[in-house]
C-alpha cells in the first residue's frame, strides 16, 4: 500500500505533535481519508521529508506525531524557470501540475497579447491560490519535497526584464530550428511558451532582444499546455536527469 504524503505549511520537527491547520486538516480528514493510527509522509517545503503518524481524528482537529526525518531530494540539476501564457480552465492547470512532476524550479504566469483569460486583480489572487494548491498536490504525488516557486500572474514585458536564466527559449510554430540544435551554457534554463492564439511578431520581437532563442517545436501545432509539458520533458532528458 502506498503511503499518503502530506505538504504542511507549519514548522515540522522530530518528536513534535503538531496540530494541522485547517486547510490541512480538511485534506488529510475528507480527502485521503486518513483514520488515528494511519502512517503518512509530512514535508514543509524546505529539503527532506518527516514520518508521520495520525493521533487525533475529528471534525475539530487532526493532529499528527512527526517521527523521523528523511533527507530525500529528487530535485533535478537541471534549473527550469517556466514563463508560460494562462489559458483557459483545466488547460493551465494540467501544464502547471505536469510542469511540477517534470520538475521546473519556477512557474511564471503570463498575460499576453493574444491570451484569451482576462484577470482582475482579484481574480488574479483567487487564480494564483488555486494552482499554489495544484502545486502542492502534484509534489505530494511525484515525490518531490521542495515545491517550485510559482509566481503572481505578470505581464510578459516585465517578466522578460526580469532576472532570468543566461539560456533562454522562445517556442514558435514556423521555426526550424529545435532543442537538438541549441548550445545550452549552463545549467539553467527559462523557457516561454505562448497562449493558444500564440505570440505576436512584437512579443516574439521583444524575446529575441531579450536574449530568448526562437525554436521550432516540430511539424505539429499543438496546444500551450501540450508545448509546456513536452519542452520541459525534452529538456529534461537532453539536460537534466531524465535521459
Amino acid at each position: 500500500m502506498r503511503i499518503s504524503r502530506l505538504f504542511i505549511e507549519q514548522d515540522l520537527a522530530e518528536g513534535l505533535s503538531i496540530r494541522l491547520e485547517p486547510e490541512a486538516a480538511h485534506y488529510l480528514r475528507n480527502v485521503l481519508r486518513l483514520k488515528k493510527g494511519y502512517q503518512l509522509t509530512v514535508f514543509n517545503g524546505r529539503g527532506g521529508e518527516y514520518a508521520a503518524s495520525v493521533l487525533e481524528v475529528h471534525r475539530k482537529a487532526v493532529v499528527l506525531d512527526i517521527g523521523a526525518w528523511r533527507d530525500i531530494n529528487l530535485e533535478s540539476p537541471l534549473k527550469t524557470e517556466l514563463g508560460l501564457s494562462v489559458s483557459r480552465g483545466e488547460r493551465m492547470d494540467v501544464a502547471i501540475q505536469k510542469a511540477t512532476e517534470l520538475g521546473v524550479t519556477t512557474i511564471t504566469p503570463l498575460i499576453t497579447q493574444y491570451c484569451v483569460v482576462k484577470l482582475t486583480e482579484e481574480r488574479r489572487l483567487q487564480r494564483h491560490q488555486h494552482w499554489q494548491n495544484i502545486v502542492y498536490r502534484a509534489c505530494e504525488q511525484c515525490g518531490r519535497n521542495i515545491p517550485p516557486i510559482l509566481n503572481i500572474t505578470t505581464d510578459l514585458t516585465q517578466w522578460l526584464n526580469a532576472d532570468l536564466a543566461s539560456n533562454r527559449i522562445i517556442f514558435e510554430p514556423e521555426k526550424t530550428a529545435t532543442l537538438k540544435n541549441y548550445e545550452k551554457m549552463d545549467g539553467s534554463v527559462s523557457v516561454l511558451v505562448g497562449p493558444e492564439g500564440g505570440f505576436s511578431e512584437q512579443e516574439v520581437l521583444d524575446a529575441e532582444a531579450n536574449g530568448f532563442s526562437a525554436l521550432g517545436f516540430g511539424p505539429r501545432v499543438v496546444r500551450n499546455e501540450t508545448a509546456a509539458i513536452a519542452s520541459i520533458a525534452a529538456m529534461q532528458v537532453l539536460w537534466g536527469d531524465m535521459g
